[in-house]
Formats: structure tokens, sequence, C-alpha cells
């Protein structure tokens, strides 16, 4: 049974230097995460990813550019995305029964954005496209982001909302007063980068992109990034939302939910109950989530869905979102 892990990543030297040159860190302590063994992994596009691969039991990535990707970059972002797109259509190329790609996105500049979409998935062969939460100061919901969604739909193609670091006042009202280093870990991997993410979708929900772009299809990670154990509650929403249909229509419509390597089955068993089976993907999260031992295939096979369901979350959803 083929395995797929459609949430993969990496990163480049160029946007690795642009971030330092620029000072991201100050900004983002997520840049430092990446460093040392990570950093290497990340860098790596060839024999010891397959390898790693290889251990865990998966059998393609779909890569992406790691977060924050190039959501504090200017104008500047537009060429750099390209060169990033060219860069990894040439890994594909080289191993096509291993790697897929979703696309890196100057974000921005929306109509840029929405263009290197369209080449992408029409002249590289992307299946999709990964944004890291706000652009700046702008949610996801921001109206001048709306050419990156509508190219998405458009193509029909799926965007991953892969977290981010929360605004500096939410950081400071909420994950600050402790030592420098859990301030950090605390508003990234514990606990905030998966609010944020959470929230950009529900955001967009709110929002009515999915009224006006029905069949817009976005994945979120994690399990969901914490939405889907609060469905009940936002349900609560319909009665004052104004939106077309209940907050659950949208949840089992729009939205693909993923491991991103979170090898826990009472956590699938609770996505299978909001979104169906036919809406999870497979993800490691690599390298962030590696594990030796086989441990992505074993996670398949005692994950407790049936044949039909193990296929289809191992690679079915995948082939069939992505017209493969």
């Amino acid at each position: 049974m083929k395995l797929i892990g459609i949430e993969e990543h990496f990163l480049t030297a160029e946007v690795r230097n642009m971030w330092r040159r620029i000072g991201l860190e100050a900004s983002d302590p997520s840049v430092a995460i990446h460093s040392g063994e990570i950093e290497t992994r990340l860098l790596d596009l060839a024999e010891e990813r397959l390898a790693l691969m290889d251990e865990t039991g998966l059998d393609v990535q779909v890569l992406s550019l790691t977060t924050p990707a190039l959501h504090d970059l200017g104008p500047e972002s537009v060429a750099i995305a390209q060169r990033v797109n060219d860069a990894i259509a040439v890994v594909v190329s080289k191993f096509p029964a291993r790697f897929q790609a979703l696309a890196t996105l100057p974000v921005t500049m929306p109509d840029e954005a929405a263009l290197e979409l369209d080449r992408c998935i029409t002249t590289l062969g992307f299946k999709g496209a990964m944004l890291c939460g706000r652009v700046g100061t702008q949610n996801l919901d921001d109206p001048r982001l709306l050419p990156i969604f509508q190219s998405a739909e458009a193509l029909q193609v799926p965007i991953l909302l892969h977290p981010r670091i929360p605004d500096i006042s939410v950081r400071k009202a909420y994950y600050s007063g402790f030592k420098p280093e859990v301030d950090a870990a605390f508003s990234m991997y514990g606990l905030g980068w998966h609010y944020d993410a959470g929230i950009q979708f529900v955001r967009l929900v709110l929002a009515g992109a999915f009224d006006r772009m029905p069949n817009l299809q976005v994945i979120l990670g994690h399990w969901g990034e914490l939405v889907l154990f609060y469905a009940e509650r936002l349900s609560a929403m319909d009665r004052v939302s104004g939106l077309e249909h209940p907050i659950a229509t949208y949840l089992r419509r729009n939205l693909y939910i993923t491991a991103s390597g979170i090898f826990l089955p009472h956590y699938l068993e609770r996505a299978v109950n909001i979104v169906g089976v036919d809406r999870l993907l497979f993800s490691t999260d690599y390298p962030y989530q590696y594990r030796e031992g086989r441990a992505a295939r074993c996670f398949l096979e005692s994950c407790g869905l049936d044949e039909a369901g193990k296929n289809a979350f191992a690679n079915g959803n995948w082939l069939r979102l992505t017209g493969d």
C-alpha cells in the first residue's frame, strides 16, 4: 500500500540566508529552530532524505517550504519563489516516484502569487500550495489575499494552511512570562502555532470564503489544528454567522485533515467522526516529527481503519484530491 506524506518540509540556502539578512529571528523565533540536524535534513533533497523515508516506511513526500516561508518578504519574494519552485521541480523530475511538491508563493504580492501558483500547477506539475498563516498583519481572510484562493479554486488544487507564530501582541499577552526558551516554545510548537493556524481556517469560514468559493479545498495539519476538537462549539455560531450553511458543512465539504506525524489513533477517530474517512491525509511532518522504527508504516497498519479506510488514508484521498 503506497504511503504518501503530504506535509514534508524543505528549506533552501537562499531562503535561510534571506531570513538572516532581514533579521527575521528577532520577530519570529521559529527561525532559530531551523538549525543543526533539523537544518541539515531540511536542506537535503536527495539520498539521506530518501533513506529516512525508507526507514520510516514512507513512499512519497509532498515537499513544501518550511514556515515562515516567504511571508515576511516584499517584492523580492516573487523572484525567490520562482527560483525555489524551479529548484524543487528539478528534484521532483529526478525522483518522480518519490517526490511531489506544493508551490511556494510570494504571498505579500497576491496577484503575482496567483500567477506563480498557476505556473507551478500548469507548467511544473505541482499539486497545490502551502500558506503559513498570516501575511504580515493580514489574516488570510483579508480581501487583498483573495486572488490566491481564487486561483487555487480555479485550478482545482488544495491549499495547506501551515502554522506560523502568532502576532507579537498575542505572544506578549498569552505566551510570555517564563524563560525565553519556554516563551518561544509555548508560542510555537507547544500551542501557539496550532491555535493560529486553526483560527485562520475558522476566519475563512466566517468570512464566507467557502460560500463564494464552494470548491476551494483547504488542508489543516496536526489533526485539524484544534478546530475539530471544538467543532460542537463552533457550530453554536450558526445562529449568528449568516453563512449559507452550518459550519459543520464546511468541515465536511472544504476541509481535509492530515496527521503531521502525530500518530494517535484516538485523534484519527475524532477526525473521522467530524470530516469523514474520505478527507483524511497522511503526513509525517518531516523532519520535525521524524521517528525511527518504521513509525509511519506501523501507525498506518495499527490505526484502526479497515483496509479500504487505510488505503484512502495512505494515498487514495490524496490521489483523488489532486486528480491523479
